[in-house]
């Protein structure tokens, strides 16, 4: 891709010298479980607000979206959609609750162990059962990163993909390992700047070359009408009922991602997450857009096609075409970025259900506080081994990964928690169930198709929770 890759190597080293140094400076301040996994509970309304959002948007936001934006036309304004209104919904509703219900359920530090306080009488099954869906879920979620991070150092650099991951894998486990959630949450900030940044300048620089909007849509005309039009989908046919519900589906996600919902767990009062409500809209509305418009301006830009696979790395191309290696270091840094801002965040949700859940829980409940940050930074490194087994194949896309994990989370955990936080009438049966119900549905689902089968797994996961959730709560108040 570069002639001369030392100006990138020279920007990349830099930007992971920065990572790390401020793991260390969290190193130093990590004392506890609670300062390791949610900081203390101190977090700011600028830190909650881009930490979330840029733990949820992964390196999917610049490889994954905009290489469906590229392929798909305005089709995928669909998905940005489901998302900006999911985002928002789970500010909403959810953030203030649950950070206000988590504290109240004995200081809970994991949603494993919030469902375990609130319904003592299937502590123990909901803990075991939670943590398992977590474990499962974050191992393909986390190797969407891992794959993301691989496609770049392979592109980039030319090395080989499958030494390309273990690159990234490395860098993201080492901060994580140091510090914990204050290390993870500070990066994200940095990283979710970044994210912003290359977003709208990419796609700016790529207009202004073209001659503005207009001659990128008069090129995408003239390459393929039908991608003008966000009622026809990826294989030029109208977009049915199945496919608009799946792209807006998406949306329902996010009431359900651990990662994410960790952050509203960790900010220091209802105060600040009012105001990072505010913040969070803005940055996912200019980062969304900027993703699709990378997209779609590359559509006319680009010389040589994309299509498969490589149409993932429409960001790059359009990096290396434009701008010079030094300031393209720069820009490429922000994929590294979203892959490290959500892989960490993942590996330490998925960390502290193993130190946590299971070890806490089942083996050592006298375990002290420094032998729980040990149990957890060696769940780290666990995690993150089975993750790189999964993203060693290099035919996998960032967003079929993703778009698993996430209709597995969504489906697990988002109705069970939403009624816990507002249903009087939920109950312990039903807490257990939800999750269970949500989980299999996902799994089950999956590799079905046609018809309605090709709805995104996501929604009949939700309608079979919810449903498996009012049963068996009902269940439970009639029993004898």
């Amino acid at each position: 891709m570069f002639d001369d890759p030392r100006a990138i190597y020279l920007t990349f080293g830099l930007y992971i010298l920065l990572m790390l140094l401020l793991g260390l400076l969290a190193w130093r301040r990590t004392r506890d479980l609670s300062d390791y996994l949610l900081g203390g509970r101190r977090l700011g309304r600028w830190v909650t607000a881009l930490s979330a959002e840029a733990s949820d948007m992964s390196g999917w936001l610049l490889l994954g979206l905009p290489g469906y934006a590229y392929a798909a036309g305005y089709e995928a304004g669909w998905i940005a959609l489901g998302l900006l209104a999911g985002t928002w919904l789970n500010w909403r509703f959810l953030a203030q609750r649950l950070r206000q219900q988590t504290f109240a359920a004995g200081d809970a530090l994991t949603l494993p162990a919030f469902l375990a306080h609130r319904f003592p009488a299937q502590a123990l099954p909901l803990r075991l059962v939670a943590a398992g869906f977590i474990l499962l879920f974050f191992t393909f979620y986390t190797g969407s990163g891992l794959v993301a991070g691989g496609r770049l150092f392979e592109t980039v650099f030319a090395w080989d993909y499958r030494l390309a991951v273990l690159v990234a894998a490395l860098v993201v486990v080492l901060y994580t390992f140091l510090g914990g959630f204050l290390a993870v949450s500070w990066t994200d900030v940095v990283q979710g700047l970044l994210m912003c940044a290359a977003l709208l300048l990419v796609p700016a620089f790529a207009l202004s070359q073209q001659g503005g909007w207009t001659a990128a849509e008069t090129a995408m005309q003239r390459l393929d009408p039908q991608l003008l039009d966000p009622w026809r989908g990826l294989d030029g046919e109208p977009l049915g009922l199945v496919a608009i519900l799946s792209l807006l589906g998406w949306g329902l996600g996010y009431f359900g991602q651990p990662h994410i919902l960790a952050r509203f767990m960790a900010a220091r009062d209802g105060a600040e997450l009012h105001a990072a409500r505010r913040i969070a809209m803005a940055w996912v509305g200019l980062t969304l857009g900027g993703a699709l418009l990378v997209g779609w301006s590359a559509i006319g830009f680009l010389e040589t096609p994309l299509s498969g696979a490589d149409t993932e790395r429409v960001f790059m191309q359009l990096v290396a075409a434009l701008f010079h290696p030094l300031v393209a270091g720069v820009l490429l840094a922000a994929i590294l970025a979203a892959v490290m801002s959500t892989a960490d965040s993942q590996l330490l949700v998925a960390s502290s259900a193993l130190a946590n859940d299971f070890y806490q829980a089942f083996l050592r409940r006298q375990a002290t506080p420094g032998e729980l940050v040990r149990v957890g930074r060696l769940a780290v490194l666990l995690v993150a081994g089975v993750a790189v087994g999964l993203a060693l194949n290099p035919d996998n896309k960032v967003l079929d990964l993703v778009a698993y994990a996430w209709a597995g989370f969504g489906a697990a955990f988002g109705p069970t928690l939403i009624l816990t936080l507002y249903w009087r009438g939920m109950r312990p049966a039903g807490a257990l169930a939800g999750i269970v119900v949500g989980g299999l549905t996902v799994i089950l689902w999956r590799p079905l198709a046609g018809g309605w089968f090709d709805l995104y797994e996501i929604i009949p996961g939700i309608l079979a929770s919810t449903l498996a959730i009012l049963l068996f709560s009902r269940s439970w108040e009639r029993r004898p």
